[in-house]
C-alpha cells in the first residue's frame, strides 16, 4: 500500500506522544473499510507528524493521503502500517462535514465489536452504544484530566476493568469539551447522554475504541475518537495536545 487515501477518525494522547488512526477505501467484511493505524519505524508520533506542509494538524474525518510502506502488525495490534512521516507529510484532500459524516458514521458501525471489546482479536471499531455516561475530572493545580466513558452495546454494560467510571477517554476533542466544561482550576463532573444533549444538542454518539496495554501489561479498551451527531464545536488548544 503505497500512497493512501485515509478517512481519519482518531487524533488522541498516549503516554508519550499522539495516536492517530482511521479507515481506508479497500473494503472488509467485518468493519466495511479497512481500519489502519500509522506508526513511525521507531520513536512516538508528535504533533509535528500530524501537521501538513500548510501547518493544519490533522482532525477527525480529515481525508488524508498518507505514504504507508508497510504493515507492522503485532497482535492485537493488526492495522499497524509504518509510515513515512519524514519525506512525504500527510496532505489533506477534503473533509467529511454535515450529512456526508452522519451517513459515514451511521453505515460504517462495526459487525463484531466484541472481537475488539472481548476477544482482542484486533483493536480498533466503531460503535454506537445504546446509551453512555462518563465524567471529566481535573484536580486543583494539575494539568491532567481525566476523562471517561461507560456505555451500553449488544446487551452488555461496559465500564473498565479497574474503575466503574469508564474507560480512558482520549480523543483530543473530548478532552478540550472536558476543559472547556469544568470550572477554570479544575473540578469534577457526571453526565450522561441526556445532559449531553441539553447542554450540546447531541442526538447520537459513536465511539471509536482501541486497545491500549495498560501497566499490568494487559490490554484494555481506550476510547480513542468521540463523535456525535450533531458534531458539536470546541477549539482544540496546545494544552490539549
Amino acid at each position: 500500500m503505497p500512497m493512501a487515501t485515509v478517512l481519519i477518525l482518531a487524533v488522541a494522547k498516549t503516554f508519550h506522544g499522539l495516536f492517530v488512526a482511521g479507515m481506508t477505501t479497500e473494503s472488509d467484511l467485518v468493519t466495511g473499510l479497512c481500519w489502519v493505524r500509522p506508526v513511525r519505524e521507531h520513536g512516538r508520533i508528535c504533533v509535528d507528524d500530524l501537521t501538513t506542509c500548510d501547518d493544519q494538524v490533522l482532525r477527525p474525518f480529515d481525508v488524508i493521503e498518507f505514504n504507508l510502506l508497510q504493515p507492522r502488525p503485532s497482535p492485537p495490534h493488526t492495522e499497524n502500517w509504518i509510515a513515512d512521516f519524514e519525506h512525504d507529510r500527510p496532505r489533506i484532500v477534503r473533509r467529511l462535514e454535515g450529512e456526508r459524516r452522519s451517513r459515514f458514521l451511521r453505515r460504517y458501525r462495526d459487525t463484531a465489536p466484541r472481537q475488539v471489546l472481548e476477544g482482542q482479536q484486533r483493536s480498533l471499531c466503531l460503535v454506537k452504544p445504546r446509551s453512555v455516561t462518563g465524567s471529566f475530572r481535573q484536580d486543583p493545580g494539575s494539568a491532567h484530566l481525566d476523562a471517561r466513558l461507560a456505555f451500553k452495546l449488544e446487551g452488555r454494560t461496559y465500564r473498565g476493568s479497574f474503575t466503574k467510571g469508564g474507560f480512558a477517554t482520549t480523543d483530543l476533542k473530548w478532552l478540550a469539551l472536558g476543559q472547556s466544561w469544568l470550572p477554570q482550576g479544575g473540578g469534577w463532573t457526571e453526565f450522561d447522554a441526556g445532559i449531553l444533549e441539553a447542554r450540546y444538542s447531541i442526538e447520537e454518539i459513536y465511539l471509536v475504541i482501541g486497545l491500549s496495554r495498560s501497566h499490568q501489561r494487559r490490554f484494555e479498551p481506550v476510547i480513542v475518537g468521540v463523535h456525535t451527531v450533531p458534531d458539536y464545536q470546541v477549539p482544540i488548544t496546545s494544552e490539549t495536545t
